[in-house]
């Protein structure tokens, strides 16, 4: 079996086996605006979850819960302030975390004893705090602003490293369509917008760019080194250099997800860890969508940006006559459909 996906490497890297990712970018195009949009839709379909650090509110944890069930919370929310919404949460084997609607001081000490007296512990085994709607806003706002700064220096950087703002331009569409794709799971599962999220989404962004810029490096030694002389065209010599790195990215993908994925699903789920849960969700679907946003979208849009370039095209048509004339090579070729 090592031997075999050995041999599979050693192929794709030399060319003697190749996948279309230029060639086919229309069908990867059409299935990359179809999960934006329904990850568009999502959000008004079913709406974000933000926890109470964005919408803002009052929070009580209760500890050493002998039956952790919900329904004791909510009875008791609704005794002591019924205009309030009440969001109960099982956390571990014996908590239970309730988030509601900004309280009075009045209503926290009341439904500080009536959620004590719910599920049978002392008062002190009840916990509460208020976070205002103006923190919550603070922290939307610096969300949002950190995620700004992030795609623009990241933009820049790229432009500098590369020497194109083509390179640049083609990474920062497909990390958009990484971040949209990511926003709408988020509204699709329900899980909660929490900050814990926020450094998650900004950690697979990273995560992503990482991967794209390793293809692009390849892209740009296979389309420097070979220069005018190359035999092949600039979508061929694209689609090398993503066939090439094609197995380092699907190897650093599985490793990087099996434990974020252990995280997710034995220690949110198992043991009820929230903040893992929040940020070990953005890191899956990052890493899932970062690499085929990389292989699939991000090479191929680079590829169609160039392709324009009138030195690239007299180049093209140049590669394309001297094979018509030596018979044509339809093994290498790469044609868009």
């Amino acid at each position: 079996m090592a031997n075999r996906l050995t041999t599979f490497g050693n192929d794709l890297y030399t060319g003697k086996r190749s996948f279309n990712f230029v060639g086919g970018r229309r069908k990867w195009y059409t299935i990359a605006a179809v999960l934006i949009i329904l990850s568009l839709l999502m959000p008004f379909a079913r709406g974000f979850n933000f926890g109470i650090e964005f919408r803002g509110g009052s929070q009580f944890q209760i500890s050493g819960v002998e039956n952790a069930i919900q329904q004791p919370a909510v009875d008791a929310v609704a005794e002591v302030a019924p205009d309030a919404v009440a969001r109960v949460t099982i956390v571990g084997e014996d908590g239970v975390r309730v988030q509601t609607d900004q309280l009075e001081q009045a209503e926290s000490r009341e439904l500080t004893t009536a959620l004590a007296d719910a599920y049978g512990v002392p008062e002190s085994e009840v916990t509460s705090s208020f976070i205002g709607a103006t923190w919550g806003a603070d922290v939307t706002r610096q969300a949002l602003l950190g995620l700004l700064v992030f795609l623009l220096l990241a933009a820049i950087v790229m432009a500098l490293y590369f020497r194109t703002w083509k390179m640049s331009l083609a990474a920062i569409l497909s990390l958009l369509g990484d971040l949209i794709v990511t926003a709408g799971v988020y509204a699709a599962v329900g899980f909660e917008v929490t900050p814990a999220a926020m450094i998650g989404i900004l950690t697979i962004l990273s995560y992503s760019l990482y991967d794209t810029v390793v293809v692009f490096d390849k892209i740009r030694e296979n389309t420097s080194e070979e220069g005018e002389e190359s035999r092949r065209t600039f979508p061929e010599a694209v689609n090398l250099a993503v066939n090439q790195t094609l197995v380092r990215s699907i190897n650093t993908s599985v490793v990087a997800a099996l434990p974020v994925a252990a995280i997710l699903f034995i220690g949110a789920g198992v043991l009820g860890a929230d903040t893992l849960r929040d940020i070990s969700l953005a890191l899956l679907i990052g890493i899932i969508v970062g690499t085929w946003s990389t292989v699939f979208i991000a090479a191929p849009l680079y590829s169609q940006l160039r392709e324009g370039e009138p030195a690239i095209k007299r180049h093209d048509q140049k590669v394309l006559k001297e094979r018509e004339r030596a018979g044509g090579s339809a093994a290498e070729a790469v044609t868009v459909g």
